[in-house]
């Protein structure tokens, strides 16, 4: 994931000025709310929580293809 260090905003700085978070999301799609200057949440709009749910199921399938074509060999003889 790209970070624009716009869209980066602290844990009292989203407490104190929500609005101000919900705008910046509104604008760039995404905010990191940092706590102790560490990413730890990111804010996005409902509308593209399934844009993001999709994206991690076709990560976890491409990964899963590679695993099994690395050690077909060990599939197949379980399999005999």
């Amino acid at each position: 994931m790209k970070v624009n260090i716009e869209n980066l905003v602290s844990i009292s700085e989203a407490n104190q000025n929500f609005s101000k978070v919900a705008r910046i999301v509104d604008e760039n799609g995404t905010v990191i709310i940092l706590k102790n200057n560490v990413p730890r949440y990111v804010l996005i709009e409902y509308g593209q929580l399934e844009k993001v749910k999709t994206i991690d199921d076709e990560e976890v399938e491409e990964v899963a293809k590679r695993v099994l074509s690395k050690h077909m060999k060990a599939f197949e003889e379980l399999s005999k």
